[in-house]
């Protein structure tokens, strides 16, 4: 009887425990797919860029030194300011210089003298000699005289005009328009020719050079990519960012490639021309240069937070079917763009990537896709149901 009753009790006990059991795997057959956010890809047209370290170079570098030695007696410009080609810089005692120009034209009127004197005596020989009362070694000795005096007013002028110049070059001018430095001498410092030290440096920056290097190894990577030129791109507009981080607001050309490849470095110089309207960028500044170095087609933009990596470290990205099925696709990554990738293969015209709520999509799953547009005019409720924010998904 004692067992019977126990019997009933677990039969009945059965019997609850399966209709809870039914409602729970009845409400677990109608969950709804998981939501997930997507981004729809089509093929561009990309330029790819190189970040290249840089240096900023004058167009034109002039060092203003003495020609001659003196004291020098007045500087003639001020400091940091611009100056033009022409203009006196400095003022070198002219004394020494002045008295060497006096005694140059004495030797010039003495020659002249003496070319007087032999002219007269080779036309009173030459008319005696008419008169056959003279000789003809007579008349060849006076034409030889009359030659040499010639030779020696010639000698004479030259040096008046080595003179002249030597008192010339006491007032220092400036070779180059441009921006003038601080002067290494004051009045009263004695300089001399061939000096190591120049007085300034004036440089011309309205137009600057940017001298940036790149490895042999990219060098080769860009012609194989592109065409015979370098790099290869019609387009070889440049972008400049500054120290601060900043993007200079002029764009620049590559206008030189050094033919030679460095044996110690291994990196070949390019040169780049940037208009310096605002003297924004002062020679030596250290810059970053965004180089075009290819034009790839059908190329797709995939951003970031919707490409993971798998253990291997290989680029993976969640592709979601016509079906709405989840798949995985593994990619080809040129380089980054911004907030994106560029990816050259794994992917096609149509795709749509998963960019939020990777962390619900499996492989294989079934899945809700909701496009990025539509959940940003959905509003914050929206957000939610998509998943976590794109930093987590992207990790």
């Amino acid at each position: 009887m004692c067992s019977t009753r126990i019997f009933r009790g677990l039969s009945a006990l059965a019997l609850a425990l399966g209709a809870l059991a039914q409602p729970v795997a009845a409400q677990q057959g109608e969950q709804p797919p998981s939501p997930v956010t997507v981004v729809t890809l089509e093929p561009q047209t990309v330029t790819l860029t190189s970040t290249l370290p840089g240096r900023v170079v004058a167009s034109a570098i002039a060092e203003v030194r003495p020609q001659v030695a003196g004291i020098i007696t007045e500087r003639h410009f001020a400091e940091g300011s611009h100056v033009e080609q022409g203009d006196l810089l400095y003022s070198i005692d002219p004394a020494t210089y002045e008295a060497a120009v006096k005694q140059a034209r004495a030797s010039v009127a003495a020659a002249e003298a003496s070319l007087n004197a032999t002219k007269r005596d080779e036309a009173r020989v030459s008319e005696l000699l008419d008169r056959r009362v003279g000789t003809q070694q007579s008349v060849d000795d006076a034409r030889t005289a009359r030659e040499q005096a010639e030779a020696q007013l010639l000698v004479a002028q030259a040096q008046l005009a080595s003179a002249q110049i030597e008192l010339d070059r006491t007032s220092i001018h400036a070779r180059l328009s441009g921006e003038i430095g601080r002067s290494e001498v004051s009045s009263g410092a004695l300089v001399t020719t061939g000096q190591t030290t120049a007085l300034a440096v004036i440089r011309q920056i309205d137009t600057v050079y940017v001298d940036v290097t790149q490895s042999a190894a990219d060098v080769l990577r860009w012609r194989r990519r592109g065409d015979a030129t370098l790099p290869g791109v019609a387009d070889q507009t440049v972008q400049l960012r500054l120290a601060d981080g900043t993007v200079y607001e002029q764009t620049g050309t590559l206008t030189a490639a050094e033919p030679h490849v460095d044996e110690q470095t291994g990196v070949v110089v390019l040169r780049l021309t940037f208009d310096n309207p605002d003297m924004l960028l002062l020679p030596g500044m250290y810059v970053q240069v965004e180089m075009p170095t290819a034009t790839v087609p059908d190329v797709f933009l995939v951003p970031q937070e919707g490409v993971s990596r798998d253990r291997r470290g290989r680029p993976m990205a969640m592709v979601v079917t016509a079906e709405n099925v989840v798949e995985t696709r593994e990619l080809e990554i040129l380089q980054d763009r911004g907030n994106s990738w560029i990816v050259e293969t794994g992917l096609e015209a149509g795709d749509r990537v998963i960019v939020a709520g990777l962390q619900k999509a499996t492989p294989g799953a079934t899945v809700a896709p909701q496009e990025r547009e539509a959940e940003a005019e959905a509003g914050a409720e929206t957000d939610a149901e998509a998943g976590a924010p794109a930093g987590a998904a992207a990790e």
